[in-house]
């Protein structure tokens, strides 16, 4: 790619701070995966996130019908589509993703499929009905989408050369999302949303109703129970390819995933030992536990300098 108009060091410093500035406010758990990592692919990273914080935003903003949304995100895809090619841009995250890309040789589709994910949610459903998946295949979809994709992005940011990392990665974003899925099952319950798949809420005889309408802060059933713990098993599984991504990619990338994985499978952990009590309370990883890993991720990037 080659940018029809030249942009100086000093504008894509003041991009990427921006867009620091947003991740560091925003990601909650990746910020702290993010400090591990050596500058120009924190940076990046940085970038990337604040793309999807940009198109989340729009596609979330529940003040505006679906159709409105669905009309902005169009416009500001196809703005991000102008910038991509090389046409002048003054958006600070769209200055520094270009950057990223070009640094980086990320592949430009993927931010397409960044995008769609981001508005699977609108497309759902209409007026009152519920947004829901059909199957976990439908659910897997969404999760790539939304996670794997984004898994794809940071891995050419992090470097790998083995392609095997590509299913790894796509394999460690389900399992990040299955994990964001069951903390948030009170939450997006409350937005119309049910993203644990029907066909599994009948195979545990649980009720969309149940889900949608229960009295705040009650614990769950038995069932319900059984339906959250089977999904945590399946994000468990997942978890075992994060374990063998690690070494396949750049050394010095490999405290910043670590970091991640730690802080998002504690997550998963914390879950089950509360025995999928997502309902009563919001389950999170204390700050100080994130502080702690990300310490050691710390310690070891350090080590890998010193051995180069």
């Amino acid at each position: 790619m080659t940018h029809a108009t030249a942009v100086d060091d000093l504008t894509l410093d003041r991009a990427y701070a921006v867009c620091t500035a947003i991740a560091k406010r925003e990601a909650k758990n990746f910020y702290y995966a993010f400090v591990a990592l050596p500058k120009p692919r924190r940076n990046a990273i940085c970038a990337i996130y604040a793309f999807m914080r940009q198109a989340d935003d729009l596609a979330d903003d529940e003040g505006l019908p679906r159709q409105e949304r669905r009309r902005q995100l169009d416009a500001w895809l196809a703005e991000w589509h102008d910038a991509s090619h090389g046409s002048y841009t003054a958006d600070p995250v769209f200055l520094a993703v270009r950057d990223a890309v070009e640094r980086f040789a990320i592949p430009v589709s993927l931010f397409d499929e960044l995008v769609e994910g981001t508005t699977m949610d609108l497309k759902q459903s209409t007026g009152d009905a519920p947004d829901t998946y059909a199957t976990f295949d439908d659910l897997y979809r969404y999760c790539y989408l939304v996670a794997s994709v984004v898994g794809l992005v940071c891995i050419h940011i992090f470097g790998y050369s083995n392609k095997r990392a590509e299913k790894l990665a796509e394999e460690t974003g389900i399992a990040f999302q299955l994990t964001n899925i069951l903390r948030d099952v009170a939450e997006d319950a409350e937005r119309n949303r049910v993203y644990l798949p029907l066909e599994e809420l009948t195979a545990h005889h649980v009720s969309l109703p149940a889900l949608l309408h229960r009295a705040p802060g009650t614990s769950p059933t038995d069932n319900e129970r059984a339906l959250l713990a089977a999904l945590g098993q399946r994000a468990e599984n997942y978890y075992q390819s994060a374990r063998s991504l690690l070494p396949l990619i750049d050394r010095e990338s490999r405290p910043a995933l670590w970091v991640l994985v730690r802080i998002y499978r504690g997550l998963l952990r914390r879950i089950r030992r509360a025995d999928y009590d997502v309902f009563s309370r919001r389950i999170s990883v204390p700050t100080f536990q994130k502080l702690e890993i990300l310490a050691v991720g710390l310690v070891w990037m350090a080590w890998v300098r010193l051995k180069r």
